[in-house]
């Protein structure tokens, strides 16, 4: 036994000069919750659900991540970061072992940080904090399908990121996607963004565009991952949140165009259980669909372990037909109490209800749906609620 602890000693003493700059942390969240949800479209109508659901607030995750001092301020990094259903234990993102990101590169304070793998785009890392969904409240509070992508429905595959330094309150960044294809731009994305922190008030805005989402199993974003399959989409907005003693006030907007949607990951063909649902009356060369959010929200921190927090988005649809346009409107109100039992765990409440008025697509999309719950409503109004706890490591 004591050789053993000798042994160790020793070997430590002559690892400990190698790896004494550099540090790996093992991290996570588990998110887990009850579920209510009414009116899901079905093949038989509409019904009421409750279900045990995983990762709405966070998702549920664990991951790894790392630095190494290479001297002269430079570090290598890296992340790999797994998502899954507590549930059931499955893999989420599509059963990918590190779906949420998976990443190597460098960094130096001076110069910025320049990584390579599966990562966020632009609008995920600059405009997406200054929303509800992409800040405090998570999933339900995401708007209508996700369509801009504010809650992470999808990641990029084969990316270059490049992410300046902070200056002055000033950060820009930008990222680029290869398709991995022959087709050289048969699904690939490219997006820019940046933000300005100058006292209370924060400012961003993002650009993104990617070709043939869901498209192309090797490129950019892959079928498991496009909230729309559809031969391009291109997302922009800005936004502003101001922050005043223990409360927070944001605006903003965003600008999703989708060109020849075929369908949608979110949703189920109540008829057959298709997944991706299929959007058979928007699957012509000549169709668009064109989503305008504008969101408010609000959040109050009312003791150092409790808070509140409020949303209402309002979603102008311009669905291009070749017979004419069609202007589906969506109004969604969120709302989430949170209480700390400690720096590591949680529980917290959350509703959303949906309205959609003035549809006439002739598809799911003249239905209320709010993202996160099983699917469609069968009318034009949906209501979640969800009580949760959330444990981080």
């Amino acid at each position: 036994m004591k050789k053993h602890v000798i042994s160790l000693a020793v070997l430590s003493a002559f690892a400990a000069p190698v790896f004494a700059q550099s540090s790996v942390t093992l991290y996570g969240v588990i998110d887990e919750g009850l579920n209510y949800t009414n009116k899901v479209a079905t093949s038989t109508g509409g019904h009421s659900v409750w279900e045990m659901q995983s990762g709405y607030a966070q998702g549920s995750r664990w991951g790894l991540k790392g630095t190494e001092d290479l001297g002269g301020g430079l570090k290598a990094i890296f992340q790999l970061e797994n998502g899954f259903d507590v549930n059931t234990g499955k893999l989420g993102q599509g059963g990918l072992e590190f779906g949420r990101q998976a990443y190597v590169g460098l960094t130096q304070d001076q110069y910025g940080t320049l990584t390579l793998g599966r990562q966020y785009d632009s609008v995920v890392d600059y405009l997406a904090p200054l929303t509800a969904n992409g800040n405090w409240g998570g999933y339900l509070l995401s708007h209508p399908y996700d369509n801009d992508n504010t809650d992470n429905s999808f990641r990029l595959n084969n990316t270059v990121k490049y992410a300046s330094p902070v200056i002055a309150g000033f950060q820009a960044g930008g990222t680029y996607s290869f398709s991995n294809n022959t087709g050289f731009a048969n699904n690939r994305a490219y997006s820019l963004g940046a933000t300005y922190t100058f006292g209370g008030l924060q400012f961003a805005g993002a650009y993104m565009a990617i070709d043939n989402p869901g498209t192309n199993g090797s490129g950019a974003v892959t079928t498991t991952d496009a909230n729309f399959i559809s031969s391009k989409l291109q997302v922009f907005g800005g936004g502003v949140n101001y922050t005043f003693g223990p409360a927070t006030a944001g605006f903003v907007y965003t600008n999703s165009y989708i060109q020849h949607p075929l369908g949608t990951t979110y949703l189920t063909d109540p008829t057959t259980g298709v997944n991706p649902a299929p959007l058979t009356s928007l699957a012509n060369p000549t169709h668009s669909l064109r989503f305008q959010n504008f969101e408010i929200n609000g959040k109050y921190q009312i003791t150092p372990a409790f808070y509140v927090g409020a949303q209402y988005v309002y979603t102008y649809t311009n669905f291009n037909a070749a017979d004419g346009n069609v202007h589906p409107k969506y109004q969604t109100f969120g709302f989430m109490a949170d209480y700390n039992l400690s720096k590591r765990t949680d529980f917290y409440f959350q509703t959303a209800y949906e309205h959609v008025s003035s549809g006439g697509t002739g598809t799911q999309l003249d239905q209320a749906f709010i993202p996160g719950t099983d699917n469609s409503s069968s009318t034009t109004n949906q209501v979640a609620v969800r009580l949760a706890i959330r444990h981080k490591f």
